[in-house]
């Protein structure tokens, strides 16, 4: 589709419409399941309008980190490779900090409402 609306307020328009117009006349083990639908559709929403922005920083950080080239995919198993071996570790400049950007980048779109999530965004830096 090439129109407004897009994925993500269309996404956002029916996890709305549930929430608000539909969750309230639902009982019973079916009210329970159109939770996790809407929850569904929120998380989707999120990732819609986040993951692009935290992939393309952590591809950064991680090209950074280990000095070399790749998806996403190969830099992050390239990582985790480095570790298993004991070439990088908590030691090794800005792996801590990437892997808590990474951390918090990941709880934005899943879980946005943790309280220890929600407690280190308002932590002064």
């Amino acid at each position: 589709m090439q129109d407004e609306p897009g994925p993500t307020e269309l996404t956002k328009a029916v996890a709305d419409f549930l929430r608000e117009d539909i969750a309230p006349l639902v009982l019973d083990q079916n009210a329970f399941k159109l939770r996790v639908a809407i929850n569904m559709l929120d998380l989707v929403s999120r990732q819609l309008t986040l993951e692009a922005a935290s992939d393309a920083a952590e591809g950064v950080r991680l090209r950074r980190l280990l000095a070399m080239q790749g998806s996403l995919f190969e830099l992050n198993r390239a990582l985790a490779d480095k570790i298993a071996k004991g070439e990088l570790d908590l030691q090794t400049p800005g792996l801590a900090e990437h892997i808590w950007q990474t951390t918090m980048d990941k709880l934005a779109v899943d879980q946005p409402a943790y309280t220890a999530y929600r407690r280190e965004l308002e932590r002064p830096d």
